[in-house]
């Protein structure tokens, strides 16, 4: 009995070490869950894919070969700048003429010094890797002030995308360098510097006019902030600097400057598209199928102003007025106001879009898992929402694109502007006070 007594006595302690431990480790598992659920842990997550990224940027450009598509095309024609060239119907590159403002003309001028005359391709890589790390660490700062997309998202938005790594250090496209600006405009307006952000807005804008996608968005919330009379310095702030960038040609010829780097009729090829491949080449290139796109973006970005962002009770038009003479208080924009309204407003154009490229994926790639998580869907759940982000890398990583790509494409851009729709908005809606109320 004695040795049965020592038995459960030295059992007894071994059960309760095993029932300490196996606290232990649901407690962390739990604290886990959370970590890759809750969003107030963003930072923490972000800080941990960035170092990671650090690794996997550094292992693609040394053991990835680097294709040449644009980056000569680009150096020939900055360099014609350099020798005195301020004609833009004169300035050519091997792929065609240049057709990007002025920003561009600039800051690929700088890269042309830094890396030799653009013949150091392993620094360029390099520069634009540290410029995809900035776009990163920009995109985490706009989420962790949204707080309404679950961490574990973020590694199919960095590690896990193929496509975007090969767009930034494998490609060297001017599409990165205008999304950065792009992002760093947004933390701006986020942190209420409205006129610094209108500034790095039209930065953006003066290296690849594909940022315009996002500007009916930024032109309803200034409306919404300041209404007419305040919005147009800011809309001025824009203006000016388009001006001043570009002083050097529309001085030379501002037909031709205007013409080639605000070319809004460019005709694209159909065999670089990505988003229409199951259509006749002849009906991607009849204009009556452009007017028809344009048609639909203009249509579904008035609906989206008219029934999902402008809900006060008033008029459109009373976003004309000073916000202190509606009858509507006004109320400061959130965070999720300013990134929801811009986000959806770019992606509207993205769907609606004439022809999608390869390169063109980074102009809302960063956004996707905001415009898919921010809005939840009881129908739409998070495996269906990874489903989606899938897909839409599964297509732009299908080259050369198929039908089936096209069409996949297309499907889920449908799903998203679906739940955009349907979801509950972050402009609540609002009822003006009657007279009696006052």
């Amino acid at each position: 009995m004695a040795a049965g007594l020592r038995k459960r006595g030295r059992a007894g302690p071994a059960t309760r070490a095993a029932g300490l431990c196996g606290q232990w480790l649901r407690r962390a598992w739990q604290e886990r869950r959370l970590l890759l659920l809750e969003p107030r842990y963003t930072l923490l997550v972000a800080a941990c894919l960035c170092l990671a990224e650090v690794g996997i940027t550094f292992w693609v450009i040394h053991r990835v070969a680097y294709t040449e598509i644009d980056w000569k095309a680009y150096m020939a024609e900055v360099e014609g700048v350099i020798n005195g060239t301020y004609d833009y119907t004169q300035l050519q590159g091997d792929t065609g003429p240049l057709v990007y403002p002025a920003g561009f003309v600039y800051i690929f001028m700088g890269l042309y010094y830094a890396t030799d005359r653009g013949a150091d391709i392993r620094m360029a890589q390099h520069i634009f890797a540290v410029l995809y790390l900035a776009t990163l660490l920009l995109v985490f700062l706009i989420y962790h002030q949204t707080c309404k997309v679950p961490p574990f998202v973020f590694f199919f938005m960095c590690c896990a995308s193929y496509r975007v790594h090969s767009i930034f250090v494998l490609r060297l496209f001017n599409d990165p360098v205008a999304m950065v600006l792009l992002f760093l405009s947004v933390n701006l307006l986020l942190a209420q510097r409205w006129s610094w952000g209108c500034c790095c807005f039209s930065l953006a804008v003066s290296v690849k006019m594909s940022v315009l996608l996002f500007a009916p968005g930024l032109l309803f919330l200034l409306l919404t902030k300041f209404g007419l009379r305040g919005a147009l310095p800011k809309l001025g702030i824009c203006a000016v600097l388009q001006v001043v960038l570009g002083l050097p040609f529309l001085l030379k010829n501002p037909v031709g400057y205007l013409s080639r780097s605000f070319d809004l009729g460019r005709q694209f090829l159909f065999r670089w598209t990505v988003n229409w491949r199951f259509l006749p080449e002849a009906l991607f290139l009849h204009r009556a199928f452009h007017l028809a796109l344009l048609t639909a973006h203009l249509t579904v970005l008035l609906l989206f102003a008219l029934c999902r962002w402008h809900r006060t009770g008033e008029g459109i038009l009373s976003l004309l007025k000073d916000p202190s003479k509606r009858k509507v208080p006004p109320q400061p924009l959130t965070p999720n106001q300013i990134v929801s309204t811009l986000f959806t407003s770019n992606f509207i154009g993205i769907c609606f879009s004439r022809s999608l490229h390869y390169q063109f994926y980074v102009w809302y790639f960063h956004t996707l898992p905001y415009l898919l998580w921010a809005t939840p869907a009881r129908w739409l759940t998070h495996l269906l929402r990874l489903l989606v982000l899938g897909l839409i890398e599964l297509s732009w990583n299908t080259y050369p694109s198929t039908s089936c790509s096209s069409a996949a494409l297309h499907a889920c851009h449908a799903v998203i502007l679906l739940q955009l729709w349907l979801g509950p908005q972050p402009f609540p809606k609002t009822i003006p006070h009657s007279k009696k109320a006052h």
